[in-house]
């Protein structure tokens, strides 16, 4: 009797190890499973962002191309603004979509460079970008572009709540910039643009590495976009004008000012000092965005692209993300 006992003791510790054993197996094999699984990933991500790095030189070649058809002028023939292309790849495709990007408000042009202050705060820029808001329908536009240019520049001197101070006491206290933005997004954190605003500004603004006042090519610039050439004008071009203009523009784009304002529409229109010049012929910046479908995954990237004076193509700025 007693030795039964044991062989059945014996046979119930050999089960047990035998299904301690088969879950450590199956821990073991999971743990295998999920680290092919994340190697993969990782090499699907890595493939992906090659392959979107080659969509950007892609883009470099086609804006030189532009640039080559005619230095003087970017127009929109051949149809490129905008477009979306697409490139099959082993496994998936590549979409990139390359654009004019001043095509929109500065919203760094609030400030100017001088050389005893880093950034200060530029009159003709805040009441552009004031014009915009009004047109665009918010009653606060000046406060609101006032509050830009008090979080952009260099001091501490400005209306109260506007500096630092105005930031501290929130429940996360932070502190302004001092500096010009880096992207558009991160017009959220400043005082007065809330979703609402910040929903209804996005589609016309940019923040552009340079505090230019806005140089808008008006031979690319959409129709639907014309309130941008009321704003900059402060309202001495009407929205309804501008679309006028807009509208009436050659085939190949204009040459130069004296065509463009001298049109029946902008009769009577007299812009203000440094108006006159942000109207531009030749596209200083062009943008690119990218999404590369492969393996059931889906990169992301956007690019910045800078044509200098001799038309030299650089890049200015690359992020793996959509923009906001």
């Amino acid at each position: 009797m007693k030795r039964r006992h044991e062989e059945g003791a014996a046979l119930l510790t050999v089960l047990l190890m035998v299904a301690v054993i088969g879950i450590i197996a199956v821990g073991v094999l999971e743990d295998i499973r999920f680290g092919l699984r994340r190697s993969f990933n990782v090499q699907v991500a890595g493939q992906a962002r090659w392959y979107a790095l080659g969509g950007e030189q892609m883009a470099s070649s086609r804006i030189d191309q532009l640039l080559a058809r005619d230095p003087g002028k970017t127009s929109l023939e051949g149809g490129w603004n905008g477009r979306v292309v697409e490139f099959p790849i082993e496994g998936g495709q590549i979409q990139a979509l390359v654009a004019d990007a001043t095509g929109c408000f500065n919203l760094n042009s609030v400030v100017e460079a001088d050389q005893g202050e880093p950034f200060r705060r530029r009159e003709l820029g805040v009441r552009q970008l004031s014009s915009l808001m009004t047109l665009l329908g918010m009653p606060n536009g000046p406060d609101l572009a006032e509050s830009l240019a008090q979080w952009i520049d260099s001091n501490d001197v400005g209306p109260a709540g506007l500096e630092d101070e105005g930031y501290a006491d929130r429940k996360t206290p932070y502190r302004t910039a001092g500096a010009p933005l880096a992207e558009v997004s991160e017009l959220r954190a400043v005082r007065g643009f809330d979703a609402k605003v910040y929903a209804m500004l996005r589609p016309y603004v940019c923040a552009l590495p340079t505090t230019d006042l806005s140089p808008i090519n008006v031979n690319t610039l959409p129709q639907e976009r014309a309130v941008l050439l009321s704003a900059v004008t402060l309202g001495g071009v009407s929205p309804e004008s501008a679309r006028q203009a807009l509208a009436a523009r050659p085939a190949g784009g204009w040459s130069d000012l004296e065509a463009f304002w001298g049109q029946q529409a902008l009769a009577g229109a007299a812009p203000a000092d440094g108006v006159r010049d942000q109207i531009r012929f030749r596209t200083r910046y062009f943008s690119l965005e990218s999404r590369v479908g492969l393996a059931g995954g889906e990169t992301f990237m956007t690019s910045l692209f800078e044509a200098g004076p001799t038309n030299r193509v650089r890049l200015v700025a690359r992020r793996w993300t959509l923009e906001e």
